[in-house]
Protein backbone atom coordinates (compact mmCIF):
# COMPACT_ATOMS: atom_id res chain seq x y z
CA UNK A 1 0.00 0.00 0.00
CA UNK A 2 1.16 3.59 -0.51
CA UNK A 3 3.15 4.99 2.41
CA UNK A 4 1.96 8.37 3.71
CA UNK A 5 3.98 8.53 6.93
CA UNK A 6 6.23 11.39 5.81
CA UNK A 7 3.25 13.38 4.52
CA UNK A 8 1.35 12.97 7.77
CA UNK A 9 4.40 14.02 9.79
CA UNK A 10 4.69 17.17 7.69
CA UNK A 11 0.98 17.96 7.98
CA UNK A 12 1.17 17.67 11.78
CA UNK A 13 3.86 20.37 11.70
CA UNK A 14 1.64 22.77 9.73
CA UNK A 15 -0.95 24.53 11.88
CA UNK A 16 -3.43 24.85 9.02
CA UNK A 17 -3.26 21.11 8.30
CA UNK A 18 -3.10 19.57 11.77
CA UNK A 19 -6.82 18.89 12.03
CA UNK A 20 -6.90 17.29 8.59
CA UNK A 21 -3.91 15.12 9.53
CA UNK A 22 -6.04 13.61 12.30
CA UNK A 23 -8.82 12.47 9.94
CA UNK A 24 -6.76 11.74 6.84
CA UNK A 25 -5.70 8.16 7.69
CA UNK A 26 -9.35 7.10 7.88
CA UNK A 27 -10.08 8.91 4.61
CA UNK A 28 -7.20 7.10 2.93
CA UNK A 29 -8.40 3.75 4.26
CA UNK A 30 -11.85 4.35 2.81
CA UNK A 31 -10.40 5.58 -0.48
CA UNK A 32 -8.31 2.43 -0.82
CA UNK A 33 -10.92 -0.01 0.45
CA UNK A 34 -10.95 -3.40 -1.24
CA UNK A 35 -14.74 -3.34 -0.87
CA UNK A 36 -14.76 -0.41 -3.26
CA UNK A 37 -11.93 -1.52 -5.56
CA UNK A 38 -12.10 -5.25 -6.22
CA UNK A 39 -9.05 -5.12 -8.53
CA UNK A 40 -6.84 -3.60 -5.86
CA UNK A 41 -5.02 -6.84 -4.89
CA UNK A 42 -3.74 -7.00 -8.47
CA UNK A 43 -2.58 -3.40 -8.32
CA UNK A 44 -0.79 -4.17 -5.06
CA UNK A 45 0.94 -7.12 -6.74
CA UNK A 46 2.34 -4.68 -9.29
CA UNK A 47 3.99 -2.68 -6.50
CA UNK A 48 5.27 -5.87 -4.85
CA UNK A 49 6.73 -7.24 -8.10
CA UNK A 50 8.51 -4.11 -9.32
CA UNK A 51 12.19 -4.94 -9.88
CA UNK A 52 14.75 -3.43 -7.53
CA UNK A 53 16.66 -0.77 -9.47
CA UNK A 54 18.61 2.14 -8.05
CA UNK A 55 18.16 5.32 -10.11
CA UNK A 56 21.34 7.19 -10.92
CA UNK A 57 19.47 10.43 -11.62
CA UNK A 58 16.06 12.09 -11.34
CA UNK A 59 14.69 14.76 -13.67
CA UNK A 60 11.34 16.38 -13.00
CA UNK A 61 12.28 19.81 -14.35
CA UNK A 62 12.49 19.20 -18.10
CA UNK A 63 10.52 15.93 -18.24
CA UNK A 64 9.64 13.13 -15.83
CA UNK A 65 12.62 10.78 -15.96
CA UNK A 66 13.62 8.38 -13.21
CA UNK A 67 16.98 6.71 -13.63
CA UNK A 68 18.95 6.09 -16.79
CA UNK A 69 19.16 3.33 -19.39
CA UNK A 70 22.48 2.19 -17.94
CA UNK A 71 20.92 1.58 -14.49
CA UNK A 72 19.58 -1.83 -15.54
CA UNK A 73 19.90 -4.40 -18.29
CA UNK A 74 17.38 -5.12 -21.04
CA UNK A 75 15.97 -8.15 -19.23
CA UNK A 76 15.20 -6.09 -16.12
CA UNK A 77 13.73 -3.30 -18.24
CA UNK A 78 11.48 -5.83 -19.98
CA UNK A 79 10.35 -7.11 -16.58
CA UNK A 80 9.63 -3.53 -15.50
CA UNK A 81 7.52 -2.95 -18.59
CA UNK A 82 5.54 -6.14 -18.13
CA UNK A 83 4.91 -5.36 -14.46
CA UNK A 84 3.78 -1.77 -15.07
CA UNK A 85 1.37 -2.99 -17.74
CA UNK A 86 -0.57 -4.47 -14.82
CA UNK A 87 -1.74 -0.88 -14.17
CA UNK A 88 -3.02 -0.30 -17.72
CA UNK A 89 -4.39 2.09 -18.92
CA UNK A 90 -1.79 4.81 -18.41
CA UNK A 91 -3.55 8.07 -19.32
CA UNK A 92 -1.33 10.96 -18.15
CA UNK A 93 2.37 11.26 -18.85
CA UNK A 94 4.74 10.56 -20.52
CA UNK A 95 7.26 9.03 -18.16
CA UNK A 96 10.70 7.54 -18.65
CA UNK A 97 11.89 4.91 -16.18
CA UNK A 98 15.40 3.54 -16.61
CA UNK A 99 15.16 4.05 -20.39
CA UNK A 100 11.63 2.63 -20.59
CA UNK A 101 9.29 5.08 -22.35
CA UNK A 102 5.76 5.03 -20.92
CA UNK A 103 3.92 6.58 -23.85
CA UNK A 104 0.64 7.56 -22.21
CA UNK A 105 -2.66 8.47 -23.85
CA UNK A 106 -2.23 12.17 -23.09
CA UNK A 107 0.84 14.24 -23.88
CA UNK A 108 0.47 15.98 -20.54
CA UNK A 109 3.82 17.65 -21.15
CA UNK A 110 2.12 19.72 -23.85
CA UNK A 111 -0.41 20.96 -21.33
CA UNK A 112 2.42 21.68 -18.88
CA UNK A 113 4.17 23.78 -21.52
CA UNK A 114 0.98 25.82 -21.97
CA UNK A 115 0.45 26.17 -18.22
CA UNK A 116 3.94 26.78 -16.85
CA UNK A 117 4.45 30.36 -18.14
CA UNK A 118 1.31 31.49 -16.28
CA UNK A 119 2.05 29.94 -12.89
CA UNK A 120 2.90 32.20 -10.00
CA UNK A 121 6.37 31.32 -8.70
CA UNK A 122 6.18 27.87 -7.07
CA UNK A 123 9.68 27.69 -5.61
CA UNK A 124 9.45 26.66 -1.94
CA UNK A 125 5.64 26.78 -2.15
CA UNK A 126 2.94 24.30 -1.13
CA UNK A 127 0.71 23.11 -3.96
CA UNK A 128 -2.58 21.18 -4.17
CA UNK A 129 -3.53 19.51 -7.48
CA UNK A 130 -7.22 18.54 -7.55
CA UNK A 131 -8.11 15.68 -9.91
CA UNK A 132 -4.42 15.01 -10.49
CA UNK A 133 -4.74 11.57 -12.10
CA UNK A 134 -1.48 9.68 -11.66
CA UNK A 135 0.41 12.76 -10.53
CA UNK A 136 2.23 13.83 -13.70
CA UNK A 137 1.74 17.54 -13.08
CA UNK A 138 2.50 17.09 -9.38
CA UNK A 139 5.93 15.83 -10.35
CA UNK A 140 6.45 18.70 -12.79
CA UNK A 141 5.48 21.19 -10.06
CA UNK A 142 8.06 19.62 -7.77
CA UNK A 143 10.58 19.85 -10.58
CA UNK A 144 9.78 23.57 -10.85
CA UNK A 145 10.82 24.03 -7.22
CA UNK A 146 7.72 23.44 -5.09
CA UNK A 147 8.51 22.45 -1.51
CA UNK A 148 5.51 20.12 -1.12
CA UNK A 149 2.93 18.92 -3.63
CA UNK A 150 -0.25 17.03 -2.74
CA UNK A 151 -2.42 15.60 -5.48
CA UNK A 152 -5.89 14.23 -4.90
CA UNK A 153 -7.85 11.90 -7.17
CA UNK A 154 -10.62 9.47 -6.22
CA UNK A 155 -9.41 6.80 -8.68
CA UNK A 156 -7.36 4.26 -6.73
CA UNK A 157 -5.67 2.94 -9.88
CA UNK A 158 -4.14 6.37 -10.48
CA UNK A 159 -2.87 6.35 -6.89
CA UNK A 160 -1.19 3.00 -7.52
CA UNK A 161 0.34 4.26 -10.77
CA UNK A 162 1.88 7.16 -8.88
CA UNK A 163 3.03 4.80 -6.11
CA UNK A 164 4.80 2.65 -8.72
CA UNK A 165 6.74 5.71 -9.88
CA UNK A 166 7.49 6.85 -6.34
CA UNK A 167 8.85 3.41 -5.50
CA UNK A 168 12.04 4.63 -7.20
CA UNK A 169 12.14 8.09 -5.58
CA UNK A 170 10.52 7.58 -2.14
CA UNK A 171 11.96 10.67 -0.51
CA UNK A 172 10.47 13.32 -2.79
CA UNK A 173 7.83 15.51 -1.03
CA UNK A 174 5.07 14.62 -3.50
CA UNK A 175 2.02 12.50 -2.67
CA UNK A 176 -1.22 11.47 -4.37
CA UNK A 177 -4.20 10.78 -2.13
CA UNK A 178 -7.31 8.70 -3.02
CA UNK A 179 -9.70 11.60 -2.38
CA UNK A 180 -11.97 14.06 -4.14
CA UNK A 181 -12.26 17.76 -3.35
CA UNK A 182 -15.32 16.98 -1.22
CA UNK A 183 -13.04 15.15 1.22
CA UNK A 184 -10.83 18.20 1.83
CA UNK A 185 -11.87 20.19 4.91
CA UNK A 186 -13.51 23.54 4.29
CA UNK A 187 -11.50 26.76 4.52
CA UNK A 188 -8.05 25.21 4.96
CA UNK A 189 -6.24 28.37 3.83
CA UNK A 190 -3.17 26.15 3.49
CA UNK A 191 -1.81 26.18 -0.08
CA UNK A 192 -0.01 28.77 -2.17
CA UNK A 193 -1.32 27.37 -5.45
CA UNK A 194 -4.33 25.17 -6.18
CA UNK A 195 -4.90 23.52 -9.56
CA UNK A 196 -8.15 22.03 -10.90
CA UNK A 197 -7.55 20.64 -14.37
CA UNK A 198 -10.31 18.85 -16.23
CA UNK A 199 -12.72 18.70 -13.29
CA UNK A 200 -15.20 21.56 -13.36
CA UNK A 201 -17.29 20.31 -16.28
CA UNK A 202 -17.99 17.15 -14.25
CA UNK A 203 -19.49 19.27 -11.43
CA UNK A 204 -23.20 20.00 -11.18
CA UNK A 205 -22.44 23.27 -9.33
CA UNK A 206 -19.32 24.85 -10.88
CA UNK A 207 -19.43 27.97 -8.70
CA UNK A 208 -19.41 25.83 -5.56
CA UNK A 209 -16.44 23.91 -6.97
CA UNK A 210 -14.53 27.18 -7.35
CA UNK A 211 -15.47 28.14 -3.78
CA UNK A 212 -14.08 24.81 -2.55
CA UNK A 213 -10.83 25.44 -4.41
CA UNK A 214 -10.52 28.97 -3.05
CA UNK A 215 -11.07 27.63 0.46
CA UNK A 216 -7.90 25.55 0.11
CA UNK A 217 -5.81 28.62 -0.79
CA UNK A 218 -3.95 31.03 1.43
CA UNK A 219 -4.97 34.67 0.95
CA UNK A 220 -3.25 35.91 -2.18
CA UNK A 221 -2.68 32.38 -3.47
CA UNK A 222 -3.16 31.44 -7.11
CA UNK A 223 -6.00 29.36 -8.51
CA UNK A 224 -5.38 27.56 -11.81
CA UNK A 225 -8.47 26.22 -13.57
CA UNK A 226 -8.35 24.19 -16.79
CA UNK A 227 -11.53 23.13 -18.58
CA UNK A 228 -13.20 22.17 -21.80
CA UNK A 229 -14.77 25.22 -23.45
CA UNK A 230 -16.98 26.15 -26.37
CA UNK A 231 -16.40 29.34 -28.29
CA UNK A 232 -18.34 32.39 -27.09
CA UNK A 233 -19.99 32.49 -30.53
CA UNK A 234 -21.70 29.17 -29.69
CA UNK A 235 -23.47 30.69 -26.69
CA UNK A 236 -22.81 30.77 -22.96
CA UNK A 237 -22.56 27.00 -22.55
CA UNK A 238 -23.14 23.62 -24.11
CA UNK A 239 -25.28 21.27 -22.01
CA UNK A 240 -24.96 17.80 -23.56
CA UNK A 241 -28.17 15.80 -23.80
CA UNK A 242 -26.39 12.57 -22.88
CA UNK A 243 -22.65 12.39 -23.50
CA UNK A 244 -19.99 14.71 -24.83
CA UNK A 245 -17.23 12.99 -26.83
CA UNK A 246 -18.49 9.72 -25.31
CA UNK A 247 -17.78 11.12 -21.82
CA UNK A 248 -20.42 10.69 -19.14
CA UNK A 249 -21.17 13.24 -16.43
CA UNK A 250 -20.28 16.29 -18.50
CA UNK A 251 -22.85 18.69 -17.10
CA UNK A 252 -21.72 21.84 -18.87
CA UNK A 253 -19.09 22.84 -21.42
CA UNK A 254 -18.84 26.59 -20.76
CA UNK A 255 -17.79 29.50 -22.89
CA UNK A 256 -14.74 31.45 -21.70
CA UNK A 257 -17.03 34.30 -20.65
CA UNK A 258 -19.08 31.95 -18.49
CA UNK A 259 -15.98 30.53 -16.78
CA UNK A 260 -14.91 34.08 -15.92
CA UNK A 261 -18.39 34.68 -14.51
CA UNK A 262 -18.15 31.51 -12.39
CA UNK A 263 -14.78 32.59 -11.00
CA UNK A 264 -16.04 36.06 -10.17
CA UNK A 265 -19.26 34.75 -8.60
CA UNK A 266 -17.22 32.49 -6.31
CA UNK A 267 -15.11 35.43 -5.15
CA UNK A 268 -11.90 34.90 -7.13
CA UNK A 269 -9.86 38.05 -7.74
CA UNK A 270 -8.91 39.18 -11.25
CA UNK A 271 -9.89 36.01 -13.14
CA UNK A 272 -8.39 35.84 -16.61
CA UNK A 273 -8.06 33.51 -19.57
CA UNK A 274 -4.39 32.79 -20.27
CA UNK A 275 -4.43 29.98 -22.84
CA UNK A 276 -6.77 28.09 -25.14
CA UNK A 277 -5.95 25.21 -27.47
CA UNK A 278 -7.79 22.75 -29.69
CA UNK A 279 -7.17 19.17 -28.55
CA UNK A 280 -5.55 17.22 -31.38
CA UNK A 281 -4.96 13.53 -32.04
CA UNK A 282 -1.29 14.21 -31.42
CA UNK A 283 -2.03 15.22 -27.84
CA UNK A 284 -4.61 12.54 -27.01
CA UNK A 285 -4.42 9.13 -28.67
CA UNK A 286 -4.35 5.38 -28.11
CA UNK A 287 -0.88 3.92 -27.49
CA UNK A 288 0.72 0.65 -26.37
CA UNK A 289 0.14 1.91 -22.81
CA UNK A 290 -3.54 2.81 -23.39
CA UNK A 291 -5.32 0.38 -25.70
CA UNK A 292 -8.85 1.73 -25.37
CA UNK A 293 -10.71 4.31 -27.44
CA UNK A 294 -9.24 7.81 -27.53
CA UNK A 295 -9.85 11.14 -29.24
CA UNK A 296 -10.04 9.79 -32.81
CA UNK A 297 -12.91 7.56 -31.70
CA UNK A 298 -14.72 10.44 -30.00
CA UNK A 299 -14.92 12.62 -33.14
CA UNK A 300 -17.19 12.46 -36.16
CA UNK A 301 -15.35 10.25 -38.69
CA UNK A 302 -16.37 12.59 -41.52
CA UNK A 303 -16.02 15.97 -39.77
CA UNK A 304 -13.30 16.10 -37.12
CA UNK A 305 -14.48 19.56 -36.04
CA UNK A 306 -17.46 17.84 -34.36
CA UNK A 307 -17.75 15.17 -31.71
CA UNK A 308 -19.46 11.93 -32.58
CA UNK A 309 -22.63 13.41 -31.03
CA UNK A 310 -22.40 16.46 -33.30
CA UNK A 311 -21.09 18.96 -30.74
CA UNK A 312 -18.03 21.20 -31.29
CA UNK A 313 -14.82 19.19 -30.96
CA UNK A 314 -12.84 19.53 -27.71
CA UNK A 315 -11.07 22.81 -27.01
CA UNK A 316 -9.43 23.46 -23.66
CA UNK A 317 -8.60 26.67 -21.84
CA UNK A 318 -6.57 27.66 -18.80
CA UNK A 319 -7.75 30.38 -16.43
CA UNK A 320 -5.94 31.87 -13.44
CA UNK A 321 -7.11 34.04 -10.57
CA UNK A 322 -6.10 34.92 -7.03
CA UNK A 323 -7.79 34.57 -3.66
Amino acid sequence: MPDYAALLDWMRSESSLQDWAMTLPDQIARGLSIDRWGDMPGWQRVLDELPDIEPSALDFATTVAIGDTADCNDRTRSSLRQTLMGLHPWRKGPFRLFGLHIDTEWRSDWKWDRLEPHLAPVKNRHILDVGCGNGYHCLRLYGAGAARVIGIDPSAKFVFQFSALKRYCPDIPVDVLPLGIEHVPDDLNAFDTVLSMGVIYHRRDPVEHVRELLGCLKPGGQLVLETLIVDDSFGSELVPKNRYGKMRNVWSVPSPALVLDWLSAAGAREPRLVNRAITTAGEQRATDWMHFESLADFLDPVDSSRTIEGYPAPERAIFVAEK
